[in-house]
């Protein structure tokens, strides 16, 4: 009986893996055993960063929040805390977006919080 070659499966493995690795620097997109690593690790590092984009976006949008409240007097946290006690419930992506398209209402909600504490 002859022995089983991988023929057409491989092949087909092979170029799949090939055509993920594409636009990949230097023989990490022609030579397999390379790129499948590098596809593996492309996995590793989609994965990682589907977690890490949300920190990076709530970093964002407290770094802007910061800026504008200084601009109005008050620092990040004392402003959160008193729209807190004033019971306005915004999130962090909607007061970033205020402060930079909409000065005056970032404004009013900072006076809402100053007069709350």
């Amino acid at each position: 009986m002859p022995r089983v070659k991988g023929g057409t499966v491989t092949r087909r493995r092979r170029k799949k893996v090939l055509k993920l690795a594409k636009g990949y620097y230097g023989s990490k997109h022609t030579l397999y055993k390379t790129a499948n690593q590098q596809v593996m690790k492309s996995y590793m590092y989609a994965y990682r960063d589907r977690r890490n984009k949300k920190r990076d976006f709530r970093k964002l949008w407290i770094t802007r929040i910061n800026a504008a409240a200084r601009m109005n007097g008050l620092s990040y946290s004392r402003l959160m805390h008193g729209l807190k006690v004033a019971g306005i419930e915004v999130n962090r992506k909607m007061l970033a977006d205020l402060a930079i398209s909409d000065e005056k209402a970032f404004a009013e909600l900072a006076d809402k919080a100053k007069a709350a504490l």
